[in-house]
């Protein structure tokens, strides 16, 4: 019989990391996860620049 606990320190630690993954995921992705309700594309700024073009 395989017996598998987990105390309430572990287990709180454990939704910390899901949420802050979640919430971090959404910040990084703001732009895009806003262009994709607004139907505007994500803003110009956000993207880098080609450095290969000459000035």
């Amino acid at each position: 019989m395989i017996l598998a606990y987990i105390d309430p320190g572990s287990g709180s630690i454990l939704i910390q990391v899901v949420l802050a993954s979640c919430i971090g995921g959404i910040a990084v992705f703001w732009s895009k996860i806003k262009a994709l309700f607004t139907g505007k594309k994500p803003d110009a700024a956000q993207k880098p620049e080609d450095s290969s073009k000459p000035e």
